[in-house]
């Protein structure tokens, strides 16, 4: 009686779990966007049909597919899950002494997956070791969080570090079409249909999240069903999401419209503007590392030297990105773009590179000077090489005027430092040191 209360419970469960809970993938067949994990002859795939489980890292975004992969790779393992923002050391000590009994009882491996693995203090780490050393459990630890920094050294080198990416959006639109066609899992009993543009807006507005796209689909089924209609559109999605849909071509027009505009903007000092521009790209789902690359391009073409700082924050802001991933790199982005539309500008960056290329197309053949030739080898002397070379350093200010260019290039000036920001700082000495020079 027992065993049919509990499969009586196990098909009640089946049934009201969220859509992204009956939709997970029961094979690596069914799993998408991670090609370099379970893909033909991936290291990760020999490892699962191999059938013998090992500790593992897997780390990657959230709703990528972390709890998945841990699943298919428990094989025929008894399975233990726990979550590190719930469990204690004492959670941990209950299962590797039920896995020590299962071990020796039924002579059956146990895998501990434990989610948000980096959520455990240092201490509650070490507790996981004695039981991965001696083989009592399989590990396999998920996290968002670079493991490196937050995972315990040796947990680590018992374990083999897996990296997820963040599911692109056709990937995802394969996981909804998916959920739309089940009658069993998903929502093919339903008699519902999904626009097709209501299908990309979602794909495109979940951040690579597969279970917030599942979970966002749910919602916008019941809505319209709830207004009587066969057909989820783009006004159920964006209710589902609690966010507006920003009309927003990746491939099209807009695309190219709206990275102009930001840069126009941050380039002119708007910075309301610049920020607007941002957030329209974030809401839309743009690539934040096209976004962060283009903040790199304008720090030093549009800002330059006169500003020392701009672009060191905007290179931040690229690996806080990296780092924290979305949302909570929208700070880091919004703080970059604020510096750059507010700092001082100047393109001398720019117009010493044009200068500069077209010195060196009207002087390929020019000689180096040679007191700046090489002389470090024994003899360079004897053919003149580095005769005549002043050491900046010996002389007061650490500089001293004696010629760089080739003798083609005397009559040139390829950098003129503007009047702005920094910059002027610069422009006054190069200016010193010019009159010294003369």
């Amino acid at each position: 009686m027992g065993d049919l209360f509990e499969a009586r419970r196990t098909d009640l469960k089946a049934r009201i779990a969220p859509l992204a809970a009956r939709m997970r993938p029961v094979s690596l067949e069914e799993v998408v966007g991670q090609p370099h994990l379970v893909g033909k002859g991936a290291a990760f795939r020999r490892l699962i049909d191999a059938g013998t489980p090992m500790s593992m890292i897997l780390w990657g975004p959230p709703g990528t597919g972390k709890t998945t992969l841990a699943r298919l790779a428990s094989g025929t393992a008894w399975f233990e899950q726990l979550s590190a923002t719930s469990a204690g050391v004492g959670d941990v000590r209950r299962v590797l002494e039920e896995a020590g009994r299962r071990l020796g009882e039924q002579e059956r491996r146990t895998v501990l997956f434990l989610d948000e693995i980096h959520r455990f203090s240092k201490s509650q780490q070490d507790a996981l070791l004695p039981g991965v050393e001696d083989g009592t459990i399989i590990l396999i630890g998920a996290t968002t969080e670079n493991p490196f920094f937050e995972v315990n050294s040796p947990l680590i080198s018992r374990s083999t570090l897996f990296r997820l990416r963040q599911i692109e959006p056709p990937d995802l639109e394969v996981l909804l079409e998916r959920a739309m066609r089940d009658e069993h899992r998903g929502l093919g009993d339903k008699g519902l249909k999904l626009d097709p543009k209501a299908k990309s807006a979602l794909a495109e507005r979940v951040g690579g999240d597969a279970r917030a796209a599942l979970n966002g689909l749910e919602v916008a089924a019941g809505l319209a069903s709830g207004a009587g209609r066969s057909v989820i559109d783009e006004d159920d999605v964006a209710e589902a999401l609690q966010r507006r849909i920003v009309r927003y071509d990746k491939a099209g027009d807009r695309h190219y419209d709206v990275i102009s505009a930001f840069i126009k903007s941050m380039r002119g000092s708007d910075p309301d503007a610049a920020v607007y521009w941002l957030h329209t790209m974030l809401e839309a789902g743009e690539d934040p590392e096209f976004i962060a690359r283009r903040m790199i391009i304008l720090a030093s073409e549009d800002v330059g030297l006169a500003d020392r700082h701009a672009l060191p924050i905007a290179v931040a802001a690229s690996q806080a990105l990296a780092y924290v991933g979305l949302p909570e790199a929208a700070y880091a982005l919004t703080h970059a773009a604020l510096y750059l539309a507010s700092a001082p500008k100047s393109n001398s960056i720019g117009e010493a590179m044009t200068s500069a290329h077209q010195a060196v197309d009207e002087t390929a053949s020019a000689d180096v000077p040679a007191h700046l030739r090489d002389a470090s080898y024994r003899a360079a002397k004897d053919i003149g090489h580095g005769v005549g070379y002043r050491y900046p350093h010996s002389y007061e200010g650490h500089f001293v005027e004696q010629q760089y260019l080739p003798d083609e290039m005397l009559d040139r000036t390829l950098f003129r430092a503007g009047s702005e920001g920094d910059e002027a700082e610069i422009a006054d000495r190069l200016k010193r040191w010019r009159q010294q020079g003369s």
